[in-house]
């Protein structure tokens, strides 16, 4: 599993975008357009962060919920009375193993419960922390309008840098992987 699994601990591209990320950062854009971005990047970060941490509340309640009503099925079915012998039509009488040992919650069942139900918890609230930081620094970067298109033609100009670096990679027969630092 890679650590890109986990909104929470994804890293940006190579070292080599990251640079020319930055260059068009200082060049193409005014000091309000670069608060707005790093007011937005701190919205993404904070939602994710309590996405994360929600979603891992969130697992670990439903895991102990899922125990708890484990261990009262087990109670219930320890207490109903169960046959101890089959009889069949030939007067043959077989007597029928106990199960209870077998049915009873183990501390493993619960490790891997909580594990699970952790890591879905952390996971999905991850990404709804994304998608909801996502919308929220949208919102602040389409705040000003003169703005949000000095920060469009940024990223264009920026993309447009990526793709003929990607090209040029590409025509020199360098892998991609390389191009980006991976």
């Amino acid at each position: 599993m890679s650590s890109d699994s986990l909104a929470l601990l994804r890293k940006n591209a190579g070292q080599d975008i990251a640079a020319l990320a930055e260059e068009h950062f200082k060049h193409d854009l005014q000091d309000p357009d670069r608060d707005a971005l790093k007011s937005a990047a701190a919205k993404i970060s904070t939602h994710v962060t309590v996405g994360s941490l929600l979603g891992l509340g969130l697992g670990a309640f439903l895991a102990f919920r899922l125990r708890r009503t484990r261990m009262r099925m087990f109670d219930a079915f320890r207490a109903h009375e169960k046959p101890t012998h089959v009889k069949f039509a030939d007067g043959r009488e077989e007597a029928i193993p106990d199960m209870t040992p077998f049915m009873r919650p183990s501390t493993l069942g619960d490790v891997a419960a909580y594990t699970f139900f952790g890591f879905g918890g952390l996971f999905i609230g991850g990404e709804v922390g994304v998608l909801t930081g996502g919308a929220a620094a949208g919102k602040t970067i389409s705040g000003d309008t003169e703005s949000r298109e000095r920060i469009e033609t940024a990223f264009r100009n920026f993309r447009a840098d990526v793709l003929r670096k990607e090209a040029d990679a590409l025509d020199t027969r360098r892998g991609v992987k390389e191009l980006l630092g991976l």
